[in-house]
């Protein structure tokens, strides 16, 4: 297998924690490479770690789809560059959001057939497997088409990713009815309706943000811009939810005991509904694997990013796309 590009410099905690997760990964038997300044080894121990040298970083507050065109020789642009060039199977960075599409649209390409990449991000399930949302904020104004394909890839990723055979499609809308939602939510409902009827996927109907953390749906689709309000949303509410759990535990002396014994049982839940657990979002729909990982990504976030990446080259994921997105359906 290929080595695993990884943008050493991407992430509030780069380099540090991007490097270290690297050479755990690459311990556990995933070839890996590095793309980062000359001096990377100089800032930051990378073992025997390869390095493709890139002499500029794109920062998060840069304007993604700008600073890739400026900045030629970035480590996001090296790390796409080298899956298109065949030195990579795959792309990961924690870095800008914006930058990472940008640079894996423009040096990997789109799929052929594929109108536009979307972010398909991992959202928790207790007790269940996890739901598979998309889009998660590639593109904040789509047309009714665009939720077949982005259906399609989601399905394949669900299947890959978690073993979902037969992954249940849902339509985020307002309501469950199919008459509900707005101008995108009505017109893109008949046009899955007509995919499932000739078996290119399983839909099940309208889905409501409820619905979200259930296993009513194994994928869910979207527009990027409610994807994303969603996501975040989900983010901010869990964290507050282990905010307030933990102050309650500690604010009296003699609920200790009681916290230290339900300590067990809450900690399968707090790594379950941990984003760090599932490594980051694939962008769906660019020619090569590219995980877009948390910002605030840790040591083991990386880690887990890479063993994402290794199972979707492993999978062909970016192979059974192309197979399934017809060109002539474009």
């Amino acid at each position: 297998m290929l080595p695993i590009a990884v943008d050493a410099m991407g992430g509030d905690h780069a380099p540090d924690a991007i490097v270290a997760g690297a050479r755990t990964a690459a311990e556990s038997g995933t070839p890996v490479v590095l793309v980062g300044p000359a001096d990377l080894g100089e800032r930051v121990d990378i073992g025997d770690l390869p390095l493709i040298v890139a002499s500029e970083v794109i920062a998060m507050d840069e304007d993604g789809g700008k600073a890739v065109r400026r900045k030629k020789d970035s480590t996001l642009v090296r790390a796409a560059e080298a899956v298109r060039d065949g030195e990579a199977s795959a792309m990961i960075s924690a870095g800008n959001t914006g930058a990472t599409m940008a640079s894996a649209l423009l040096r990997m390409g789109r799929i052929t057939g594929v109108k536009r990449p979307a972010i398909a991000t991992i959202i928790p399930v207790p007790g269940g497997e996890p739901t598979v949302l998309l889009d998660a904020g590639a593109n904040a104004e789509i047309q009714a088409e665009l939720m077949v394909q982005f259906a399609q890839m989601g399905s394949i990723f669900s299947r890959h990713r978690f073993g979902v055979e037969s992954p249940k499609v849902g339509l985020l809308s307002i309501g469950e009815e199919p008459g509900k939602g707005d101008t995108l939510r009505k017109e893109s409902y008949p046009l899955l309706v007509e995919a499932g009827e000739r078996g290119a996927l399983d839909f099940v109907g309208n889905v409501e943000g409820r619905d979200v953390m259930s296993n009513l749906a194994d994928v869910i689709v979207t527009d990027g811009f409610t994807g994303n309000v969603v996501l975040k949303t989900l983010e901010g509410g869990l964290k507050a939810i282990v905010s307030a759990l933990l102050g309650a535990f500690n604010s009296d002396e003699s609920y200790r005991p009681h916290a230290d014994a339900l300590m067990p049982a809450l900690l399968p839940l707090y790594e379950m509904l941990d984003p760090e657990t599932y490594g980051g979002a694939m962008l769906l729909g660019v020619d090569g694997v590219c995980i877009i990982s948390h910002g605030s990504s840790s040591q083991r976030a990386i880690v887990n990013a890479i063993n994402v990446a290794r199972e979707m080259v492993e999978a062909d994921v970016v192979g059974e796309i192309t197979r399934a997105i017809r060109p002539d359906e474009a």
